[in-house]
């Protein structure tokens, strides 16, 4: 999966879908299984993918329970201007996001 797809299903789970319809809605070419793997992955990369988006700018105030979502949204603050905060991410600290 690709920067791309991943910020696209990151925002569908912002809208409050599941990862299931999310990834069926986004027709991914992965299998559901892979998508989770990769989701817990991204997850267990949190405090550090957390701390570098901190450096550059507070995070946002948010409704989110979801630490992953409150994530979501601060890449999206971070890099307003971006159609891809991830990749945008990955180019500014010059680190991989799942890293």
């Amino acid at each position: 999966m690709n920067a791309a797809w991943l910020w696209k299903l990151l925002q569908r789970l912002l809208q409050g879908g599941s990862v299931k319809a999310a990834v069926e809605g986004l027709g991914l070419p992965l299998a559901l299984e892979s998508v989770y793997h990769l989701l817990r992955r991204l997850r267990e990369r949190l405090t550090g993918l957390r701390a570098a988006l901190s450096q550059e700018q507070n995070a946002p105030a948010s409704s989110q329970a979801d630490p992953l979502l409150q994530s979501v949204e601060h890449l999206r603050q971070l890099f307003p201007k971006s159609d891809c905060p991830c990749s945008e991410f990955q180019l500014h600290f010059q680190r991989l996001l799942l890293e």
